[in-house]
């Protein structure tokens, strides 16, 4: 099995969450936080910044470590840190090679009345994240290990 380390983050911006729509026909389509693996001996911050840019075109700046998640499939296991970010500039695009490599069709960001009838990943967002956010996020949580549903 292999084994991988990623990073991920959530950008809150006007009570809006930045999202990317991973669609693949006759595969899966979800919505899930920018992240990817980390490059090498990149920090976690490093990749999670270069995913947010290769995947949505956005500049952020990475804050708190917010949740560790660990998700697995027959082949992989991996180790996600999620941070917490805030927006620096830039405009919406994902029209990267890097993008198009995985299927990110879609950037947005999306309000939590938006994940209605959407699969959305990291699991959080969809209530402990708002719980979380309220008291500004005082220490990482474990998020526990999850099957992948999609791979």
């Amino acid at each position: 099995m292999k084994h991988r380390i990623a990073a991920g983050v959530i950008v809150e911006h006007e009570g809006r969450i930045l999202m990317v729509r991973h669609c693949k026909p006759d595969g899966y389509d979800f919505w899930v936080a920018p992240g990817g693996g980390v490059i090498d001996d990149e920090p976690l911050a490093d990749a999670a910044r270069r995913e947010v840019k290769e995947e949505c075109g956005l500049s952020v700046e990475i804050g708190r470590l917010a949740y560790i998640e660990e998700f697995a499939n027959p082949a992989t296991r991996e180790c996600k840190f999620w941070f917490i970010g805030a927006l620096q500039g830039g405009e919406i695009d994902c029209g990267a090679d890097e993008a198009a490599r995985e299927h990110i069709v879609e950037a947005a960001w999306l309000s939590r009345d938006d994940f209605a009838g959407k699969t959305v990943f990291p699991p959080m967002l969809r209530d402990e994240y708002w719980r979380d956010r309220e008291q500004n996020f005082a220490e990482p949580r474990y998020a526990g290990l999850r099957r992948m549903a999609f791979y």
